[in-house]
C-alpha cells in the first residue's frame, strides 16, 4: 500500500506531504492547480522518465520520498533481498535532484542507480489516464494481464522452461552445423596436411636438437683436429707418458735417500689417474665426431622438411607435434559429425513436442480464462451505462515464444453494429475509461499488491454516468489501493480520503499547497466542483447529498 508522499522544492511545490488511506483516495483542485505535480513527482521518485528541471526555483535541490507498506510475500521482498538492501515492512524510496539537474537516489537509507527503481515501480504503482498508452491500451501487456486473471503461473513456467530446453537444443544444433561445414569446406585440405604430418611424424624440441648436432657436423673437422691434438697431449704419448716417468724417477730417488717422497709420489699418482679420466672422456669426443655426409645430408633434410611445415602452417616449430594432435582431433570429431548432428535433430523433435504440448495446455487456460474475463466484464459494463458495448478477449495463434503460441489483445465495440477493434483503438476518451475501469474491476480480484492511479478517467462524463464510474472505483478499491484525479463531484464524494490541490499567487511567486478535507471542508469542495468559483447554498446542499449517499 502508498502510504505517503513527500515533496520538496519540486516546481511550485516547497513541501507537500500526504498520508494516503487504503482505500479510495480522492485529489480534485482547479485546472491548472498543480495536480499533475503530484503525478510527476511520484514518477520522479519512482525513476520514470519526465521533465529535467523541476526543482523550485531559487532551490539549491528538490527531493521526493515515497513509502509503502509491503508484505513479507511481496514479489520486491526478493528484489531488496537479491540487492541487499534492509527491510522492515516499509519500503521508504527517496530521490534527490540538484538544480544543475543531478539525481542520487535511496531506498531503505542505502544508494541505489536508477535502474533499481525502473524496476521496482511497475510492482508498486500503476498509472492509468484517459490517454493511457500503457499497462491496459499497450496490446503487449493483454496477455500478461490474461495470465494474471487465469493464475497459471506454473503452466506459463512450463511453457518458459520448454521455451528455454528447445532454443538451447537449437543453438547446439546450429554450433555443430557450422563446425560440420566449415571441416568439409577444408576437409580435403585437413587431411592432406594431417597425413604430411603422419608421414614426418615431428617429436617435442626434435628442430632444436637437429639444428645443434648440424651445426656441430658442419664444423667437425675443425673441432675433431683440435681434439685430436688434445688427445696426444694427454695421452701415452703425451703428459701420461711423462707422469709415468716423473713417477719411475721419484722412485729411483727415494731408493737412493730417506727424504720425504710419498707425498710427490702420491700427487702424481693422483694427477694419473685424472689424466686417464680425461683421456677417456676425448676418446668419446673423438667417436662422436666420426660421420660421414651421407649422414649430415638426412639430417638436414630432416631438418628443412620440419622447418617447412612449420613455414606451411605459421606456427613455431617446437609446435608442429601439438598441430598434428589438434588435426588428428578435427578429423575424430568430424568422423562422429553425421551422428551427433543426428542425435542433435532428435533432441530438438523431443524438445518441440515438449514444448508444443505445454504451449497447448497453456493455450486452454487462456482460453478458459478469456471467456471467463468476457463474462465478468459484460456484467460490468452495464454499471457504467455502457449496455450496448462488447468485450472480447481475442486469442489467435501466433509466432512461438516463451509466452507460449497466442497472440492476446482485448477488442471492443462500443454500440450495436459497430465494427470491433482494439480498446486503444475504437473506444472514445470517455468509453475508453470506462473499459479500463470494467476491466481493472475484474482483473485486480484477490490482486491487491500495486496501488493504482486514475489520471482523470472520467473526465467526460458526468450524471449518472459519472455516479457509476465512481461506484465502480468504489468496488475497485476493496481488492487494491486506488488514488483518483478527478473533476467529477460525484467521484469526489464518494472517496474514503479528500485531498485538495490548491495554487496561491502572490507578488513573488506561485505555490501549490495539498489540503486533506474532512467534514465541512469537504463539502465545500465539492460544492465547488458542482457550481464553480461562486458556491451557492444549493451546490452545498447538492455536496452534503453526494456525501451522505455514499
Amino acid at each position: 500500500m502508498l502510504v505517503g508522499l513527500d515533496i520538496r522544492d519540486i516546481l511550485i511545490i516547497d513541501h507537500a506531504e500526504i498520508i494516503f488511506t487504503s482505500g479510495l483516495n480522492v485529489l480534485t483542485g482547479e485546472t491548472g492547480a498543480g495536480k499533475s505535480i503530484l503525478l510527476d513527482s511520484l514518477g520522479f521518485v519512482l525513476g520514470w522518465r519526465g521533465k529535467t528541471e523541476i526543482v523550485r526555483p531559487g532551490a539549491d535541490f528538490g527531493e521526493v520520498s515515497v513509502w509503502f507498506e509491503v508484505d513479507v510475500d511481496h514479489p520486491v521482498k526478493k528484489i531488496l533481498d537479491e540487492n541487499n538492501i534492509p527491510w522492515e515492512e516499509e519500503l521508504l524510496i527517496r530521490r534527490v535532484i540538484s538544480a544543475d539537474g543531478r539525481k542520487t537516489a535511496w531506498i531503505n537509507g542505502r544508494r541505489v542507480p536508477r535502474e533499481l527503481l525502473i524496476q521496482l515501480s511497475p510492482l508498486l504503482i500503476e498509472i492509468h489516464g484517459q490517454h493511457d498508452d500503457k499497462g491496459l491500451l499497450d496490446q503487449r501487456s493483454h496477455i500478461h494481464l490474461l495470465d494474471m486473471f487465469a493464475a497459471n503461473n506454473s503452466q506459463r513456467e512450463l511453457v518458459k522452461e520448454a521455451w528455454k530446453k528447445l532454443k538451447k537444443a537449437e543453438k547446439e544444433l546450429q554450433d555443430e552445423q557450422k563446425k560440420f561445414s566449415a571441416f568439409e569446406a577444408e576437409e580435403s585440405f585437413l587431411r592432406y596436411s594431417l597425413d604430411e604430418l603422419i608421414r614426418v611424424n615431428p617429436k617435442e624440441g626434435e628442430e632444436q636438437e637437429l639444428d645443434a648436432k648440424r651445426r656441430m657436423m658442419q664444423s667437425a673437422e675443425k673441432i675433431k683436429d683440435d681434439i685430436l691434438k688434445a688427445q696426444n697431449a694427454v695421452g701415452v704419448n703425451g703428459a701420461e707418458s711423462l707422469i709415468l716417468d716423473a713417477m719411475r724417477w721419484i722412485e729411483t730417488a727415494s731408493g737412493k735417500s730417506d727424504g720425504p717422497f710419498d707425498d710427490a709420489l702420491a700427487s702424481l699418482s693422483r694427477a694419473s689417474t685424472e689424466l686417464g679420466e680425461a683421456s677417456g672422456i676425448i676418446d668419446g669426443l673423438v667417436g662422436t665426431l666420426d660421420f660421414d655426409a651421407h649422414e649430415l645430408e638426412m639430417l638436414e633434410e630432416r631438418l628443412f622438411e620440419i622447418r617447412g611445415l612449420a613455414r606451411k602452417h605459421k606456427i613455431p616449430s617446437d609446435q608442429l607435434y601439438k598441430f598434428k594432435a589438434e588435426l588428428e582431433d578435427k578429423v575424430a570429431e568430424f568422423s562422429f559429425g553425421a551422428e551427433t548432428l543426428s542425435s542433435l535433430e532428435d533432441k530438438i523433435r523431443v524438445c518441440d513436442n515438449e514444448y508444443n504440448v505445454a504451449a497447448s495446455k497453456l493455450n486452454k487456460s487462456r482460453l478458459t480464462a478469456g471467456a471467463k474475463l468476457d463474462k465478468l466484464v459484460r456484467e460490468e459494463l452495464p454499471f457504467l451505462k455502457m449496455e450496448n458495448a462488447i468485450f472480447e478477449t481475442n486469442i489467435i495463434p501466433a509466432q512461438r515464444s516463451a509466452n507460449g503460441s497466442d497472440d492476446v489483445s482485448f477488442v471492443v465495440s462500443t454500440n450495436k453494429g459497430s465494427a470491433k477493434g482494439r480498446i486503444g483503438k475504437i473506444a472514445s476518451g470517455g468509453e475508453l475509461s470506462r473499459f479500463l475501469l470494467a476491466l481493472k474491476v475484474c482483473l485486480t480480484k484477490g490482486y491487491t499488491s500495486v496501488a493504482m492511479i486514475f489520471d482523470e478517467i472520467d473526465r467526460g462524463i458526468g450524471g449518472a454516468t459519472a455516479d457509476a464510474v465512481g461506484r465502480r472505483l468504489v468496488r475497485l478499491s476493496k481488492n487494491a489501493q486506488v488514488l483518483i484525479v478527478t473533476h467529477s463531484p460525484q467521484v469526489a464524494a464518494l472517496g474514503d480520503a479528500h485531498f485538495q490541490v490548491v495554487k496561491s499567487i502572490t507578488s513573488t511567486e506561485t505555490l501549490t499547497k495539498v489540503n486533506s478535507l474532512d467534514g465541512n471542508e469537504r463539502i465545500e469542495e465539492i460544492a465547488r466542483m458542482i457550481s464553480g468559483d461562486k458556491i451557492t447554498n444549493a451546490a452545498i446542499n447538492a455536496a452534503a447529498t453526494l456525501v451522505d449517499g455514499r
